[in-house]
């Protein structure tokens, strides 16, 4: 674990605060912890996808893309569904990438793994709550990942390789998070978490590397900023506790 984890710890500019951990562990918190982790995991996928239709695919494979995630959201976001997603576990069709975008086929290569990988994760949470008796109910988003998005510039290439790196601190963070949280948690969910981690770091590498190749300038200077923007977030008090919140108020 701590060579997986090596890369992680010193790309994030400082670990997870201890009382974020405490206010995680304790039992009433276990609902919002794992229908806030349910929802990350769909939100990762959904950004996956953004990135793919976006930059990266034709039309009809944007399509596609969005038909794959419809029986995702439609039970989070409508209700929707009995929450068995057996029949949605890959694509309908072959991806093809658009001429103009020199780094397409890497960027489906990597996202579509990520998609995949993202959405199992979800169900898996989601059996989790089922077994445990957790609704599914609604919980406003933390400010974390709108608060580094908002540094994203305008402009492109700029924009995508934010974006990138901003995918990059997300990931990092949620791997980070996995591996404090589990040694204090039941062997179920310890093992679950710990099962997370290959997954989750290879995603940040993905994230990272993928923003190195588009750019064609150093990114230290970019990668350090948000790096900064990300520490502030998960350092400074937070009035909602979520799974990328920062430090209880």
């Amino acid at each position: 674990m701590d060579e997986l984890l090596g890369p992680i710890r010193s790309f994030l500019k400082c670990p997870t605060p201890q009382s974020w951990i405490d206010e995680a562990i304790k039992p009433e918190k276990l609902p919002v912890l794992l229908v806030d982790h349910a929802n990350c995991e769909l939100k990762a996928a959904q950004t996956a996808m953004l990135l793919l239709r976006r930059y990266a695919v034709d039309k009809d494979s944007g399509e596609a893309l969005l038909a794959w995630l419809k029986p995702f959201e439609d039970f989070v976001y409508r209700k929707i569904g009995d929450g068995d997603f057996s029949q949605h576990v890959t694509l309908s069709k072959k991806l093809i990438s658009k001429s103009s975008f020199e780094h397409g086929d890497e960027l489906i290569s990597k996202l579509v793994l990520l998609i995949k990988e993202e959405l199992h994760h979800f169900q898996q949470v989601l059996e989790i709550m089922q077994s445990r008796g957790v609704e599914y109910g609604n919980l406003t988003a933390s400010r974390y990942a709108r608060g580094l998005m908002k540094h994203v510039r305008t402009h492109e290439p700029a924009k995508l390789i934010d974006t990138l790196i901003c995918g990059a601190y997300i990931e990092a963070r949620s791997c980070e998070r996995f591996a404090k949280l589990a040694p204090y948690l039941n062997v179920e969910l310890e093992k679950f978490y710990v099962s997370l981690l290959r997954s989750e770091a290879r995603h940040f590498e993905d994230y990272l590397t993928m923003a190195r190749k588009v750019s064609r300038e150093n990114l230290d200077e970019r990668i350090a900023f948000f790096g900064k923007e990300e520490t502030d977030l998960i350092q400074k008090e937070d009035m909602e506790f979520r799974f990328h919140s920062g430090m209880p108020s």
